[in-house]
């Protein structure tokens, strides 16, 4: 079916698209997608287990715990030993990386306003219409990872 190459072409562009133009105003070194995927996560969940970050973003032990190193080091996400268990750590991101997380959003929201807002009413219109399905999508595809499912 054309529209499911058609959709994924879509929202790929949509996607690299802003970030090439979130990445060009950046004062700070920009960070890679996985980086900001542990930020996020981390963000919406302090207190996580580098074990259970992991196992949420589809990745290998050895790899977040790369990731925690770098961003450790860039300030952005502080470990804390588990009082239940000391041989495992906490992360928690720190506050340079909460105004970081802010401003990126600030500037995707900015950017997406700016650009559907000078679209016509009835793509306006379509796209709102069109979020239920993305977001039943969003969910089928989460659902998906949360069970292990994953195709590589």
């Amino acid at each position: 079916m054309t529209e499911t190459g058609d959709l994924d072409d879509v929202l790929a562009g949509i996607h690299r698209l802003l970030r090439r133009r979130l990445r060009a105003g950046l004062a700070v070194p920009r960070l890679r997608g996985a980086e900001v995927e542990l930020l996020r996560l981390v963000q919406a969940r302090p207190g996580l287990r580098v074990s259970v970050a992991a196992k949420e973003l589809g990745l290998a032990g050895n790899s977040v715990s790369t990731l925690v190193r770098g961003l450790s080091e860039l300030g952005l996400v502080e470990r804390t030993a588990d009082p239940s268990d000391g041989r495992a750590a906490l992360l928690r991101i720190t506050p340079e990386a909460e105004r970081r997380l802010q401003d990126w959003q600030d500037r995707r929201a900015a950017l997406f306003r700016d650009h559907v807002g000078a679209l016509p009413e009835a793509d306006r219109a379509a796209l709102a219409a069109a979020l239920p399905a993305l977001r039943a999508l969003a969910d089928s595809l989460h659902a998906e990872a949360e069970n292990g499912d994953e195709t590589s």
